[in-house]
């Protein structure tokens, strides 16, 4: 019997283009959807006649309910190698194999610094003015060389974020609870003494964190009260770290010159959610991991998934058990370690 494959959140139709599938022709069915499942209800009753399943980073959660409910579903691939929405206990329980596919961190990158710009140098406003007959020249854009980046976060995408920031000629500072003097000194950018300082300090903060217990909520509304009037922030990785609410008065009283985001509370957003109607905002509908190579090998390597769980030999299992890490020693109470 064949077996029928679901492409979820194919928003544009493009995961049975952009990916050879023919590997896996002979055996499965490949059905994709190009509108999103709000809820679970809704997402068991499309589900219900499929084996397996491919889902964008963590879009769509899979706790042990909805799986519960699935009762043909074998296997799950999720792009990316860390996926925090599945109950991978209820996985195994039900006999459903989860895999993961390698991602880029250069698309995110490429987004943050297509936010900064854009919100500095008020690309949109000016650019709508132009093709709208308005006034020419409405803004007056503010510069990147010579002020500071502070950095939430140095991993992968934020020490990338850094190297941008150091060739437009900018001061970077970065901190994280687990950030040392060792690694801010091998990205080449001062290690911010605190959170606060590094709020105070900057006129560009972007959040490159994983959302975890210790990050969610991380910037409230007395974090954000620091930040200068002519500051801007971007947040490229998870909106729970940043109090929507807070955000949203911050940007509506001019306390802040503006923000960028690309991630949100509820995704999609909704028609009427605040956030698209905000002003001193520049928002994106969650496109840092959209393009063109990441999407060639999220589906590529999805294809290697089910092609290898077919054969009885699946490939890049999650949940991917942690690497042992030596102790750092600490400079600073407050960082231990990396991000």
């Amino acid at each position: 019997m064949r077996l029928r494959c679901a492409v979820l959140d194919d928003f544009q139709r493009v995961a049975t283009e952009i990916a050879d599938w023919s590997p896996v022709a002979d055996d499965v069915d490949v059905v994709s959807f190009d509108t999103h499942f709000g809820d679970e209800d809704a997402l068991a009753a499309a589900l219900a006649g499929f084996d397996i399943v491919v889902t964008l980073r963590e879009r769509v959660a899979f706790p042990a309910s909805l799986i519960a409910r699935l009762p043909r579903l074998r296997l799950i691939v999720a792009s990316g190698m860390r996926n925090s929405v599945i109950d991978y206990a209820a996985a195994e329980a039900h006999g459903v194999t989860v895999c993961g596919t390698a991602s880029s961190s250069a698309p995110p990158v490429e987004l943050t610094w297509a936010l900064i710009l854009g919100l500095a140098r008020g690309i949109v406003r000016e650019g709508n003015g132009l093709r709208e007959g308005g006034p020419w020249q409405q803004t007056v854009g503010a510069d990147l060389h010579g002020r500071r980046l502070g950095l939430l976060g140095l991993g992968k995408i934020g020490s990338r974020v850094a190297a941008v920031g150091l060739a437009f000629g900018m001061r970077v500072s970065a901190w994280s609870r687990n950030l040392t003097q060792e690694r801010a000194d091998e990205v080449g950018v001062e290690l911010a003494p605190s959170k606060e300082a590094l709020l105070r300090d900057a006129d560009f903060v972007s959040v490159h964190l994983a959302l975890g217990d210790r990050t969610r909520g991380l910037l409230g509304p007395a974090e954000l009260a620091l930040l200068k009037p002519t500051a801007y922030l971007i947040n490229t990785s998870r909106a729970a770290i940043v109090d929507q609410d807070a955000l949203l008065a911050a940007l509506h009283e001019g306390r802040i010159a503006g923000a960028g985001v690309d991630v949100f509370d509820t995704e999609p957003l909704p028609a009427g959610h605040p956030m698209r109607t905000a002003p001193r905002l520049l928002a994106t509908p969650h496109l840092g991991y959209v393009s063109q190579a990441n999407y060639a090998t999220y589906y590529g390597q999805a294809v290697e998934a089910i092609r290898a769980h077919l054969d009885g030999s699946p490939v890049r299992r999650l949940p991917v058990a942690p690497a042992p890490q030596a102790q750092a020693v600490p400079t600073r109470s407050d960082s231990a370690g990396r991000s």
